[in-house]
């Protein structure tokens, strides 16, 4: 799904084209988006509310107030939730309305609150298009940084041919999946991510391992490949899907499996981040039937696995970028800079379990950044989502 999880405000106001919004919201939902629907009263008179409620799956917002429930819709909450707001139909008279700030409905608010990137799909007569007053609007639109689709020409509701026909759903739906990737900060980019835990065989139904839900390698995967990135994920045994399409899963089982996968794939991507628990030690023999209590001579002798980032870090090109984790219990700083400095990466993700709602199985995280500059960043506890902005955001600055 090409706009899998983009929040997209659809603004419909009074035009005969206003029919063409149900086939826009059906076309933008299949391909991931989330819509939420405003209206002009007048649009009102044209396609009912109901059925664009009913097609996005949110209500639809017209009214300051829900007479209903005696809520305030609230044009300021919807222009910092949409990653686009877009007007299509976009009438005359709500063209004027926005080139000229006349805030007198819940469309012209939002649009006047909205931080986000705004596209404008006019529909309306040949002569009205063609007016000055309409052209000089247009002009003004897109001056604000406003993307104007172009209206097609043909068949007009008035019986006269010529441009002015609002652009095909189809259409619309292309232009706004090229400007969401044009702004991606990852496009093109190939990347590795690991996750999970390692499972270190003991025998055929024990192992060694460790808490690792693989939660946080899976955010970063897809907040990766949600700005463009080709990630391969190479994950231990976890219960987690990668959702994305452009998300590659690999899955291992052993610190080994995991060595062998990285090291298969690293001289191939530009980017590396290495947030798997991969286990520090392994048995030296692996039984190949099941140890009998009466058989257990109460030892299992350990080995050391190999260590993956200090490898990665030994064959990095000066242009890959690698990122480590660390999962410190005490002395953090000084433990997550030694192992910054020793594998030869470009900036560590500390967590410390020392941290409330960090680490382990949890949805939060609470992390810090130190980068090999030693610039420390410290964020507060986040949705585990929220931490894979963070950290990929950091990743950008790099690039």
């Amino acid at each position: 799904m090409l706009l899998e999880g983009k929040k997209i405000i659809l603004g419909v106001t009074g035009s005969i084209a206003a029919y063409k919004a149900a086939i826009l919201i059906r076309l933008l939902v299949k391909e991931g988006a989330k819509v939420k629907v405003v209206m002009t009263p007048s649009s009102k008179e044209f396609i009912t509310p109901l059925t664009l409620s009913t097609l996005s799956g949110s209500p639809v917002m017209s009214e300051f107030f829900n007479q209903n429930s005696g809520d305030w819709n609230s044009h300021v909450d919807l222009g910092l939730w949409a990653d686009l707001m877009l007007v299509a139909p976009a009438s005359a008279s709500t063209i004027s309305k926005m080139a000229n700030g006349i805030a007198d409905n819940l469309l012209i608010t939002t649009y006047l609150s909205a931080r986000c990137p705004v596209m404008v799909a006019p529909a309306m007569d040949l002569d009205m298009l063609n007016h000055k007053s309409t052209k000089d609007n247009l002009s003004k639109l897109t001056n604000f940084g406003n993307f104007i689709i172009e209206p097609a020409t043909g068949e007009l509701a008035s019986g006269l041919i010529g441009k002015g026909r609002m652009e095909e759903p189809e259409v619309i739906l292309n232009k706004i999946i090229d400007l969401f990737n044009s702004k991606k900060k990852l496009k093109s980019k190939r990347v590795l991510i690991t996750a999970g835990p390692t499972f270190e065989q003991i025998d055929p139904v024990r192992f060694i391992g460790n808490y690792s839900s693989g939660k946080m390698g899976f955010e970063i995967a897809e907040e990766m490949a949600n700005q463009g990135a080709d990630v391969k994920l190479i994950t231990g045994p976890v219960s987690l899907k990668a959702n994305h399409t452009s998300i590659e899963t690999i899955a291992v089982k052993s610190a080994s499996e995991m060595y062998n996968e990285c090291v298969k794939h690293f001289q191939n991507v530009d980017i590396a981040v290495m947030a798997a628990a991969v286990a520090d030690f392994t048995p030296k023999k692996v039984e190949l039937e099941k140890i009998k209590k009466d058989n257990f001579n109460n030892t299992i002798e350990l080995v050391e696995t190999k260590d993956i980032a200090a490898e990665l870090g030994r064959l990095k090109k000066t242009n890959q970028i690698l990122i480590g984790f660390a999962l410190e219990t005490h002395n953090e700083s000084v433990n997550a800079t030694k192992k910054l400095i020793s594998k030869n990466l470009d900036f560590i993700v500390l967590n410390s379990l020392n941290d409330k709602g960090a680490g382990f199985s949890f949805d939060t995280n609470k992390i810090t950044i130190i980068d090999k500059s030693n610039n420390i960043e410290h964020f507060e506890l986040k949705s585990k989502a929220e931490v894979a902005t963070d950290i990929v955001n950091k990743i950008c600055k790099l690039l």
